[in-house]
C-alpha cells in the first residue's frame, strides 16, 4: 500500500538528562523539583547519546528500518486497556478515556496513557509504543515550561503512566492554531472553507488557502457536547459560567505564550509546530496548573520545517509527524462521525504512525527512544510501579 505524503513552577529550564522521563517529585507547599528517585531508577544516557542527534530523514534511513521492524513486531501486544482497579488495592475507581486510563488514587489521580488510537471522537486502532512516547514527550515538554506555567505533575513511576494531583478542571480546551489547516469537523480549514470568517471570536480575512501561515497566532476554544469537540467564543465561555473572566484571561495567556514557547523549540529542531491545545485546572490551593498533555503528537499537529514553503507553493501538504494521514484515511473510507462500525486500519499505517511518533520525540528530545523491555508483562510492571508510587506518597 502506498503512504500518503508525509506529509511544571518557576524552575530554570534544564537539560534532560536521561532516556527515560524523569521522576517529578512535587512537595505540596513548595515549587516543584525534579529529583530522581531511588526506588525508580532511571537509564541516563551515554555521552553520545547526550549529544544533539543528527536531523534524520523521516523516510529511507537505516534507524527507521530498526525501529520499523520493532513496531511490526509488538503490533499484537499494544496496551489497549488497563485494569488497575483490579491489581493494585489503593486505587478506588477508574475512567476510561480515549487514550488514558484514570484511577482515583485518593489525593492524587494515577493517569496511565494506553496506545488507544482517537480521532473524530472514536477509536481509531492501538498503536505500538503510543502511550509510552506520548508520556514521555508531555513529561519532555512540562519540564521545559515550567517557567511559563506550573503544571500537575506529581511523579512519574514508569514510562506510561504519570501521577497528578487532583485539579478542579476547567470544562474548556484552548485550542491554539497558526496556520490554516486541519480535515475535522472543527478544524479550521474545514470551517473557513465553508465560509466561516469569524471563528471562536477572531476575525479571519478572506483568500486564505489551505496550510497557509495566520499573520499572527489564534486562540479557537472548544467545550464538550456529547462527546465532541464545540467551538466557543470567549464571551460565550464567561456568560455560560465555564470559567470566570481572570481565569479564563490568565489561562488564554497562558496558553498563548506556551504556543510560542512550543514554536520557538520546535523550529530550532527543524518542526513547525502548527496548532495545538492544551487543559487546565484549578488546584485546592487556589493555583492554576497546566494538566493532561503537551505538545504531543495527539494533542498538536507538527511539520517538518525544511519542506513547507517548497511544498506550500506547489500546492502539496505538508509533511507531518502527526495523525492527520490517518484522519485522511478514515475520512477517505468511511464516514468516521456517523458509521457505527469503523474499518480496521492497515497495519501499514499503524507501523507507519508508531514511527513518525517516535521520531517526534526523538526529534524534539534529541535523545533515542528506549524500546520497553519484553520479559515483564507490561500491565504487570505498571502495576508493580504504582504500588510502589503510592505506597511513597503516603
Amino acid at each position: 500500500m502506498a503512504l500518503p505524503a508525509l506529509n511544571p513552577c518557576k524552575t530554570p529550564n534544564r537539560r534532560l538528562q536521561s532516556i527515560n522521563p524523569p521522576i517529578f517529585s512535587f512537595s505540596k507547599t513548595s515549587s516543584p523539583k525534579i529529583t530522581k528517585l531511588k526506588k525508580y531508577p532511571l537509564i541516563t544516557m551515554s555521552s553520545q547519546q547526550q549529544n544533539p542527534l543528527p536531523h534524520v530523514a523521516l523516510t529511507n534511513n537505516d534507524h527507521k528500518e530498526e525501529v520499523m521492524s520493532t513496531i511490526k513486531s509488538s503490533i499484537s501486544n499494544c496496551l489497549s486497556e488497563t485494569h488497575l482497579d483490579v491489581t493494585v488495592p489503593e486505587l478506588k475507581s477508574k475512567i476510561r478515556g480515549k487514550v488514558r486510563d484514570i484511577y482515583d488514587g485518593g489525593d492524587y489521580l494515577v493517569m496511565v496513557t494506553t496506545d488507544r488510537q482517537s480521532a473524530f471522537d472514536r477509536i481509531l486502532a492501538s498503536i505500538p509504543f503510543k502511550g509510552q512516547v506520548l508520556n514521555e514527550t508531555s513529561l519532555w515538554w512540562f519540564n521545559k515550561t515550567q517557567h511559563i506555567t506550573p503544571n500537575a505533575v506529581v511523579s512519574v513511576p514508569d514510562r506510561n503512566v504519570t501521577i497528578v494531583r487532583k485539579c478542579s478542571v476547567f470544562p474548556v480546551e484552548f485550542v491554539v492554531r497558526g496556520y490554516v489547516t486541519g480535515s475535522t469537523d472543527t478544524s479550521l480549514w474545514t470551517v473557513y472553507n465553508k465560509g466561516v470568517r469569524n471563528y471562536c471570536g477572531n476575525s479571519l480575512p478572506d483568500g486564505l488557502v489551505k496550510n497557509q501561515k495566520l499573520r499572527e497566532n489564534i486562540l479557537t476554544p472548544t467545550t464538550k457536547a456529547a462527546d465532541h469537540d464545540v467551538p466557543v467564543t470567549p464571551d460565550e465561555i464567561v456568560q455560560r459560567g465555564l470559567m470566570t473572566q481572570a481565569d479564563y484571561d490568565e489561562v488564554s495567556r497562558r496558553a498563548m505564550s506556551l504556543f510560542e514557547f512550543g514554536q520557538r523549540v520546535a523550529l530550532d529542531h527543524g518542526l513547525i509546530l502548527v496548532d495545538t491545545k492544551y487543559e487546565f485546572g484549578k488546584g485546592p490551593d487556589g493555583q492554576i496548573y497546566l494538566i493532561d498533555e503537551v505538545h504531543t503528537p495527539d494533542s498538536s499537529r507538527y511539520w517538518i520545517a525544511h519542506s513547507y514553503q517548497e511544498r506550500f507553493q506547489n500546492g502539496l501538504e505538508p509533511e507531518n509527524i502527526d495523525k492527520e494521514f490517518l484522519r485522511l484515511w478514515f475520512r477517505s473510507h468511511c464516514n468516521p462521525y456517523e458509521d457505527e462500525v469503523l474499518p480496521d486500519a492497515p497495519e501499514e499505517l499503524v507501523s507507519e504512525l508508531a514511527w513518525r511518533y517516535i521520531f517526534l520525540f526523538e526529534t524534539i528530545t534529541n535523545s533515542r527512544f528506549e524500546m520497553p523491555g519484553t520479559k515483564e508483562p507490561v500491565h504487570d510492571r505498571i502495576s508493580r510501579n504504582v504500588l510502589q508510587a503510592l505506597s511513597s506518597l503516603q
